[in-house]
């Protein structure tokens, strides 16, 4: 059974606006916005953090389990918002969003959050060096791999809106793959 609505991932390096995102689009077309981080954190699906950086250090299988256990690949409506994209299996993602912002504007985001360090140095490199992006790329389908800026409000409002229109062409498309009553496209006779 084909799911009725599309999933998305929105990642990108931390501090490029991947939760602000993902919760506008969740409010613009009624889907459920899934902060992994959070789901990581108050489920316990990590091994402790790391020292250095003060991440967490995840169990991937049960973050796995738990979201298999969720109806997003039966039904989809769901935002994925992760720093990784690469650990959810490509039949259950439909569009990713890959989230960029100019190093110096994500300099003085992180360091107001706190960073600093190797894990400042670390996530700055991450964000030159596209290291997200080639992620998303290697992971998926060419076609469903979207990079986009993310420095302004005005980035943010194009963006929600930007995928607005996709998940509507995402739908009709579907929508005329049924032949609209659920009976299948016909093939015209030549």
């Amino acid at each position: 059974m084909a799911r009725k609505q599309p999933n998305i991932v929105v990642t990108g390096t931390p501090g490029v606006g991947k939760t602000t995102h993902a919760e506008q689009i969740a409010q613009s077309t009624g889907f459920k916005h899934l902060s992994v981080n959070q789901i990581v954190k108050d489920e316990g699906f990590h091994e402790g953090r790391d020292e250095e950086t003060g991440s967490w250090i995840v169990d991937e299988d049960k973050l796995l389990d738990h979201l298999e256990s969720l109806p997003l690949h039966s039904t989809g409506g769901y935002i994925l918002d992760w720093h990784a994209c690469d650990l959810f299996p490509e039949r259950w993602i439909d569009l990713v969003l890959v989230l960029r912002c100019d190093t110096t504007v994500l300099y003085d985001r992180l360091t107001g959050r706190g960073y600093k360090g190797k894990k400042l140095d670390e996530n700055i490199d991450s964000e030159i060096m596209q290291v997200l992006l080639e992620e998303a790329r290697e992971s998926y389908k060419e076609e469903v791999v979207v990079e986009l800026r993310s420095e302004k409000v005005e980035d943010v409002e194009a963006n929600v809106e930007r995928v607005e229109k996709w998940v509507e062409l995402w739908r009709g498309d579907r929508k005329g793959r049924r032949g609209g009553d659920g009976e299948g496209e016909k093939e015209e006779e030549g």
